[in-house]
């Protein structure tokens, strides 16, 4: 058995349609940054990879754009959602809503706990969960 103690969450990956959407909507609406871009032409395809800090300290998203993709991805019904702490639920979905951007459950607490919860869509229409936290 290997020794797990040095392991680390790297990444998700997830793949999108319109990368140039997907990276504002990362970066303007939830704060990211774009840590590294990269094409690969003899794949056809690029990797963004995003997050709230340096890939050797954080777990980040990867995006994935296939350069000939035009239909959207099916999402199948295994994937959940991705996570993120916020600080001000409502101030934060009170914004995102100004900006467009879809929530589908918007927030309060979870019907089985006291936790304040929302979902919002990404360009794709990944869930995203933002968690209030203190």
């Amino acid at each position: 058995m290997a020794d797990t103690k040095s392991f680390r969450f790297l990444h998700t990956m997830i793949r999108v349609v319109d990368l140039d959407k997907s990276i504002d909507f990362y970066t303007r609406h939830l704060g990211m940054k774009l840590l590294r871009k990269k094409d690969f032409p003899s794949g056809e395809f690029t990797l963004a990879f995003l997050g709230y800090g340096d890939e050797e300290d954080h777990t980040v998203i990867e995006l994935t754009h296939n350069w000939g993709q035009k239909e959207p991805y099916e999402q199948g019904n295994a994937f959940g959602h991705l996570a993120l702490g916020v600080p001000d639920i409502y101030a934060t979905c009170a914004e995102l809503e100004k900006e467009g951007v879809n929530i589908p459950r918007k927030p309060g607490p979870m019907q089985h706990g006291s936790t304040v919860i929302a979902f919002i869509d990404d360009p794709d229409g990944y869930k995203i969960e933002l968690i209030e936290r203190g």
